[in-house]
């Protein structure tokens, strides 16, 4: 069996995080997340290429930070612009918080990805609207085999001349459907993406599921091959096409008791995703991998939280056996 070869690409902001529970933290976060947790479960099978605009003065923690896990190749950390993301997270609960965006990331060209065009996949986890060119996803379609996972955080925030971050209606949508094999989302992002009602930018309700078989319907008929929508503590719904129908299925979360911190739940799970899609080639099994991630994320302050493969393994066949 040959080697996985995995490309993180996004921001790898500098984090000050405030909790629900009122504690501080500061860390380098979003691919940092995916990144750690990939080279966890990969180990010696395969290799993971975090691809980003970091400040320079960001440019030595960070490698540190990476330095401890052999298969991580930094080759795509890039400085030459020297503009990386700095970011301040207060929590109001276990789920929503306000942001603020103190600096912001060049954006990933095609330039940036070129070196990197023989991975198996791309686990694209922009945080803002601007990170990602589009011309990247077109690049990577007409040069590579790799599969695109791309999460929508990114198209569905926006940051103001204040440095405040906000949530936007995913306006063109259409034209990045078609660049993006598996695209994951939250429940509020799956709203922002087909709501128009304004309020709900302000005021989201974690119950309302009713337009999920509808923007499934719409995302898969634009070349998407598989759409998967967390469901907060819940789970998560899977899509897919079958005979020219849309089938799904909800995949249940892991229970966590306690949480400690949320802050790069989604991150780690795309990075569940692009595991159990290029290794074991199985849209369920790499929803429940990204639940499990996702779990784990929130254990703890540092990535000392993520399990290689054997104990992760055993969560899975815990859960979902």
């Amino acid at each position: 069996m040959s080697k996985i070869k995995i490309a993180t690409v996004g921001p790898i902001p500098r984090d000050t995080i405030i909790t629900h529970n009122g504690e501080t933290i500061k860390k380098y976060g979003c691919i940092t997340h995916p990144t750690i947790a990939l080279s966890r479960l990969l180990g010696e099978d395969g290799t993971v290429y975090p691809i980003s605009h970091v400040n320079k003065v960001d440019e030595a923690p960070i490698k540190e930070l990476f330095a401890p896990y052999s298969n991580i190749d930094t080759r795509g950390v890039y400085t030459d612009q020297d503009k990386g993301t700095i970011i301040e997270l207060k929590f109001l609960d276990q789920n929503n918080r306000e942001e603020k965006q103190l600096s912001k990331m060049a954006p990933v060209t095609p330039k940036d990805v070129e070196p990197f065009l023989q991975v198996d996949a791309f686990v694209f986890v922009p945080v803002t609207d601007f990170e990602i060119d589009l011309e990247t996803l077109k690049y990577i379609k007409e040069n590579s085999n790799a599969l695109i996972i791309f999460d929508a955080h990114g198209p569905t925030s926006k940051v103001d001349d204040e440095g405040t971050r906000s949530r936007k209606f995913w306006e063109d949508k259409e034209e990045w459907f078609p660049y993006i094999d598996v695209l994951k989302m939250n429940l509020e992002e799956s709203q922002f993406s087909w709501l128009k009602d304004e309020r709900i930018l302000t005021h989201y309700d974690e119950h309302f599921t009713e337009h999920l078989d509808d923007f499934a319907d719409y995302t898969l008929s634009k070349n998407v091959n598989t759409l998967y929508i967390t469901l907060d503590s819940r789970g998560c719904m899977e899509y897919h096409t079958e005979d020219g129908k849309t089938v799904h299925q909800f995949i249940p979360s892991v229970p966590v008791t306690y949480v400690i911190d949320t802050t790069g739940c989604g991150d780690s799970f795309a990075g569940g995703l692009a595991y159990g899609l290029s290794v074991h080639k199985d849209r369920i099994r790499a929803a429940q991998y990204a639940n499990i991630l996702g779990a784990l994320r929130t254990q703890g302050r540092d990535f000392q939280v993520f399990k290689d493969k054997d104990e992760t393994e055993k969560i899975r066949e815990e859960h979902y056996s």
